[in-house]
Order: structure tokens, then sequence, then C-alpha cells
């Protein structure tokens, strides 16, 4: 990678930072679809020296904020996890500023020399396919060597699908744990989720359309008769919002499988009702009438605990202790 020439001035270009005349599913047509106005007030935001970690839409192009189109057209650079995707927001807002693939399969080979770049004071964007970098993500290792090398980060924040989806769900937002997409192998991701159960907390999950229904029911076999929220296809005109039992939307999805991006939100475990003494009365009748495994499935669902909680307990309960 060559050495960059110095940035453009942000409020040169901040008056011609306009979307397209048609703002995708928003039902605006192009006559009634508004301009972006000069918001900086004469003000001179030329970018520093840096690295800017910038938030793009996840779905409704006009979800952008005016920094982030103004840092994106001063830019030497944009590292996007694909070009293809980033060039539809490039076109919607008139930005031409030079784009460079940066993804897993890249990363380790370019990466010395976005360093280099950055190092010499280059003003570079890393943008992702969708919503803030980082989260599910490969830029991570780009920004801890980049601090590493007494580079400046800046987040240019924006848009992301798990707080946009924790923000509509109706689930406690007070404390919540950001899990990403589960493991595609079925024995590491009841792993996971069996680790999981035991959080006192929201759970925020990504998951792909195929893989939904599932997932959905490994989760509740893991967190029992939990409530949770499938958000699909946020801020387009197909979004979605379904509130369910876990074992209920995990039979929804599979007799009516989804298309689109997926966010799961699983409602923290409830105080539980049942006591021990509750637990082991439920377990030592079922015992008599099933095996372990369909013992625990049946006091996960039935007393709200953990299946992993419940099988341990029943077991127990077998051996007589």
């Amino acid at each position: 990678m060559s050495s960059v020439a110095p940035t453009r001035n942000v409020l040169a270009i901040l008056t011609d930072a306009r979307p397209a005349r048609y703002w995708p599913n928003t039902g605006l047509t192009p006559a009634a679809a508004p301009f972006m106005p000069n918001p900086m007030n004469g003000k001179d935001i030329s970018p520093e020296p840096g690295l800017y970690v910038t938030a793009t839409p996840i779905g409704n192009l006009a979800d952008i904020t005016y920094r982030a189109v103004a840092i994106l057209k001063a830019a030497d650079l944009i590292l996007c996890e694909d070009t293809r995707q980033t060039a539809k927001l490039c076109a919607a807002y008139g930005i031409d500023t030079k784009r460079m693939p940066y993804h897993d399969h890249n990363a380790s080979r370019v990466r010395p020399g976005i360093l280099k770049n950055l190092a010499e004071g280059a003003v570079i964007c890393l943008v992702s396919d969708a919503g803030t970098p980082l989260i599910s993500d490969p830029g991570y290792k780009l920004v801890r060597d980049a601090r590493d090398a007494g580079i400046r980060v800046f987040p240019v924040p924006g848009a992301s699908a798990a707080i946009a989806a924790l923000s509509a769900a109706g689930a406690p937002s007070d404390q919540f744990h950001f899990a990403g997409f589960l493991p595609p192998k079925q024995g590491a991701r009841k792993k996971l989720l069996d680790a999981l159960a035991g959080i006192d907390a929201t759970l925020i999950f990504y998951e792909s359309a195929s893989r939904l229904s599932p997932a959905l029911a490994a989760m509740a076999e893991s967190f029992g008769e939990r409530r949770g929220v499938v958000a699909r296809e946020l801020t387009k005109m197909h979004e979605e919002f379904r509130e369910d039992t876990l074992s209920n939307l995990a039979q929804v999805y599979a007799e009516k499988p989804p298309k689109g991006e997926i966010v799961i939100v699983v409602f923290p475990p409830e105080a539980m009702a049942a006591g021990p003494e509750d637990i082991d009365a439920f377990l030592t009748d079922a015992l008599t009438r099933m095996s372990v495994k369909e013992a625990a499935t049946e006091a996960a669902q039935r007393l709200g605990i953990s299946r992993k909680e419940a099988y341990s307990r029943a077991l127990e309960l077998k051996d007589g202790k």
C-alpha cells in the first residue's frame, strides 16, 4: 500500500453530502425525499489522522449520521468487510473515497500496510457490511494493533442491530449480555448455551435464518421456558418483532422458515417460584415415569430452571443422594 496524500476538509464536502433521491424502505417518493442540510454551522472539523471505526446503516440507508457521511467522504481509504455492500452506501451518498476489502481471509496480510499508512498520517475508516464495526466482525485485531502502535482510534457511533432489537423488544435492558452468533455444531452450541443459562440478564444473539428454529429449540432446552423475541429485518420494509416462549418460537419458525437478518433477545430468568424442595419433589415424581434426560427437560420447562441444573439434580436423586 502506497503512502497517502493529506485528507480533504470535511466542511468543504458537507454541503454535497446528500443521499440518493429515493430512500429505500421508507415509502418516500423521489420528489418527497429530504436532502441532508449542513449541520456544522460553518465549523471546520477536518479529521485528525487515525483510524475511524464508523457505523453504517443496518438496513434503511437513512440511518446514518451527518458525521459518518462527512468522514467517509474526507477519508483517504475505507476498509470494508465487503466492498460490494459498502458500494451501495457510497453510491447513495456520493462518497467516492477509495475502498479496500478487510476481512478474516486477508486481514493478516494487509494489516501491516494499513498500520504503516496510519503511522504516516492517513485517515482511514473501518466499516462493516451493516451496523457498528467489531460487533461480530473481524475488526478488533486492527483496532488492537493500532492502539498498541500509538495510533489514535476514533469511534463514529451509529446503528447497531443488537441495540436496536433490545430497544424495541420490551425485555429488561438494565443488564444484558451480547453473545453474537452461536457455534454451528450442535455440541459446541449446547456447551455455550448451558454456560449462558446462569446469567441473570437479558441475552442477545445473532442468527442466520436457516438456523433460527434449531437455535431457538436449543435455547429452550438449556434455558427452560423463558420468553424470547425474534427481531427480523430491522429498519427494513418487512421488519418484524415476534414474542413468545422459546419453544413456541422454535415451532413457529420450523413450520414457516423466515428470511432476512435475525436478532434473538432472550428474557432473563424469572425469580424461581419453586424452591429446592419443590424441585426435588417434581423430579422424584418424574423419575418414576421417565428417564433422567426426560425428567430434566420436563422440570426445565415446568419450573423455569435450566436443563443443566435439572439434569444434575435428577442424576443425584436417581443415585439416592
